[in-house]
């Protein structure tokens, strides 16, 4: 897979959100094979991980957020499940999934319900090992700042805001994934 071509295909006409998703996604990928270097006893699957990093805000281009240059007709917290779309359409399902399944830390049926998100109701919690290092990672950069990069505390504090579990799943990340990376 050529990640880069693929998100070509869909960015063609929206050079400036290019970049956006880009420089975001490579930063997210760069943490995330930082993870699995500090962590080989993990056995994550570089290749994967790094295409799956680069591809998880592939649907942002479907969504109304005109701050980062997104001009679709869906609200921004469809990007996961739209991704996911885009790419099972082009034959990548294992990829699809870090799509679903990247916001927050996970969301339940019961938050999608009872928050009233306009996504279709069902669990989004990133199961794989993959799955939640990308989770996780995505977690220091917006794509509103791209340039910074959020410390674990600033980057708990925001996941925090959605609740108590959402923040238990991200401290328990940040031992998980952080311990011995060379901080």
């Amino acid at each position: 897979m050529d990640e880069i071509v693929l998100i070509d295909k869909y960015y063609a006409g929206a050079p400036a959100l290019r970049d956006i998703l880009l420089k975001h996604s490579r930063k997210v990928a760069d943490r995330c094979l930082r993870i699995a270097s500090a962590h080989p006893e993990f056995g994550l699957d570089t290749a994967f991980l790094e295409e799956a990093a680069m591809l998880h805000d592939i649907g942002i281009i479907r969504t109304d957020a005109p701050g980062i240059l997104c001009f679709g007709e869906f609200p921004y917290i469809c990007h996961g499940y739209l991704g996911a779309e885009m790419l099972r359409e082009e034959g990548f399902p294992r990829h699809a999934r870090v799509c679903e399944r990247h916001t927050g830390t996970g969301l339940s049926c019961r938050e999608v319900v009872e928050n009233g998100l306009a996504i279709p109701a069902r669990d989004y919690f990133p199961e794989t090992l993959e799955e939640q290092v990308i989770c996780y990672a995505d977690k220091f950069y917006s794509k509103s700042h791209p340039d910074v990069e959020k410390s674990p505390e600033q980057a708990l504090k925001s996941v925090g805001r959605f609740g108590e579990e959402c923040a238990c799943r991200f401290r328990r990340w940040m031992e998980i994934f952080e311990e011995n990376i060379g901080r």
